[in-house]
This record gives structure tokens, sequence and C-alpha cells, in this order.
């Protein structure tokens, strides 16, 4: 039997606004689907249209509370047992993805566990973005497309046109991401972009107690490159300590901008001068005037007509 060559998308509660700049992308409409939350809690959902011998992709971020990643389940679910052909997830965060490792005894691997309750409930295939540690690719059994941030990211920063640009790591983990983040910036700019760490002492999650630059950053347009922002504790002491240092302006630029509890005041009274974030997750702009979004749709869009059209994903998808 031939491979079907049809497709259609459906999005998540959580996803709907980056499905649909992904439709309007590939030119096509976004699926219809229903959701219906009951008194005490419990949801159950439903495609409104036949999804029979087609490719179904499902966009939905697994951010909290984890009612998202039930919802995504339950999608995954209602397509299989409709006679999809394929069920691909497209999951632009996800969730629970700094539980990679036992860093401790006795403790959950998130990530894993998250990668069995996709494969089980029916995925076929993952599309995501920007993991916190590229090891989780392999929790899977199923194909993952794992999609850089900074594809959409390093434009945007190469199109400020700042005159003495340098890139910070936020601590030595993310060092990696940096670099690889300032090597685009060095193809885009056609010229040297100098790289600095942080070293930060955390204390316990969310506690950062102490941070250290390790690098010149006196005078300098400094752009802090991360993964996620979550309580943006440590993007912003590291502006506050790198204003103190002599930078001449410093930003954030995060692919996850999770912002949770009061991450929005921190950066509107932090010295960062902007917070770059994509639309991975919905986040009101209105909550903080330093935001700027950049859609991953183009991106997304992408690697979903490569699937399709059977050709490589990662032409485009350079580190």
């Amino acid at each position: 039997m031939e491979e079907s060559n049809q497709f259609k998308i459906f999005a998540g509660s959580k996803g709907e606004s980056l499905a649909r700049g992904i439709c309007d992308e590939l030119g096509c409409q976004l699926g219809k689907i229903h959701l219906d939350r009951f008194s005490d809690g419990e949801f159950s959902t439903y495609f409104e249209e036949s999804v029979r011998g087609q490719s179904v992709y499902l966009v939905q971020p697994t951010c909290p509370s984890s009612d998202n990643l039930m919802e995504l389940l339950l999608m995954i679910d209602a397509a299989k047992r409709a006679s999809a052909y394929k069920v691909v997830a497209v999951i632009p965060y996800f969730g629970w993805a700094r539980q990679d490792r036992k860093d401790k005894p006795r403790v959950s691997i998130g990530a894993k566990l998250v990668a069995n309750m996709l494969q089980t409930a029916g995925a076929d295939r993952v599309i995501t973005v920007d993991l916190h540690a590229d090891q989780i690719q392999g929790f899977f059994d199923i194909p993952v497309d794992h999609i850089y941030g900074s594809n959409v990211l390093a434009p945007y920063v190469a199109g400020m046109n700042l005159k003495k640009l340098i890139v910070a790591s936020p601590d030595v983990g993310g060092s990696k991401r940096a670099s690889n983040f300032a090597k685009k910036l060095h193809v885009l700019t056609d010229r040297e972009v100098p790289m600095v760490i942080c070293y930060k002492n955390r204390p316990d999650f969310n506690k950062v107690s102490e941070i250290r630059v390790l690098g010149d950053i006196y005078g300098k347009d400094v752009v802090i490159f991360d993964d996620i922002a979550d309580t943006a504790g440590t993007l912003c002491k590291a502006a506050e300590v790198m204003v103190a240092g002599g930078a001449k302006s410093v930003r954030a630029v995060v692919t996850h901008g999770v912002l949770s509890g009061n991450a929005c005041e921190k950066i509107e009274d932090s010295p960062l001068e902007e917070l770059v974030c994509t639309d991975s997750l919905p986040i009101d702009t209105a909550k903080c005037s330093k935001l700027h979004i950049v859609s991953l749709a183009s991106s997304i869009a992408h690697t979903i007509r490569a699937i399709q059209n059977h050709t490589s994903v990662s032409e485009t998808n350079i580190r």
C-alpha cells in the first residue's frame, strides 16, 4: 500500500496560536478539534472531522500544568483510534526535560517517563524544539526531529547590528549551546563574535546565590543565550553583574519563555534591555514591555514539509 501524502494539523489549547502560524506557512487550514471539560476537572477531546488515512500533526507544548501533557496524550489516542495513518506530536516546549538523569538518589527521570507515555499513547514521531538535554532524543524508540531555536533567534539578533556584540552563557552547562549560537552569529554578521561564561552557585531549585562572569565584558553589547527562562532569576542577576562590570548593554535571548511566578516583574525591574523568546509557549506580552516574540512557525513548517516530501530536515536546521 502506498504511503499517505495527505496531512492535517490540529492544535491543543496551548498550541493554537503557533499552529495557525504553521498552517499559514504551509497554506492549509487548521483542523477542528473539540475539548470537553467535566466539573470534576476531567476532560476529553475529539476530532470534528475525519482523519482516516491522514498524517496527523498535533501541536501542543507540554508546559505546566500537567493538563497540557494529558491533553496531548488524549489527542494522540483519539487520532490512532480514528484510523490516522501517522500521528506526529509537535511539542515546541518539551516539559519535564530538566529531569533527564538521576542527579541524586531516589528521584524519577521525568523526561524518560514522558517519552514512554507519548509512545504508549500511539505517537509515531515527535517534532520538538531545543530540548534541555540533547540525549533526551535517545529516550524515544521513534523518530525525533529536534529543531534549534537559534535558526530564528540568531537572524533577529544579527539584525540588531550591535557594534560590540558578545554572547554569554548563563552557566557552564550551557556553554556549548552559547558557543554554537556565537558561531551562527559569526556566519550571519561576517565578523568574530566572542563568548563569555557565567559561573553560578545554585543552592536549590530556582535559586541563585552568586554569579561571576568569566571573560571581558567591558564596553560590550552582551547577549545572554539560554534555552529556558523560568523564574528569570539567573538572567536578571547575570544582567546586574554584567552592567556592574561595565557592559554597554545586556539582552537575553531564550527559546522557551516559561516565565513562572513573578518573572515578568523581575525582568521589568532588571537592567535587561530586552528579552527575546520564541512562541514555543503562549506568552502574554502585555505583562512585560521588554518581551519580544520570534515565531517558530517557519522552522516547524519546513520540518513538516520535509517529512511529507521525504526530504532532509537537517539541511536548514543547522545548530
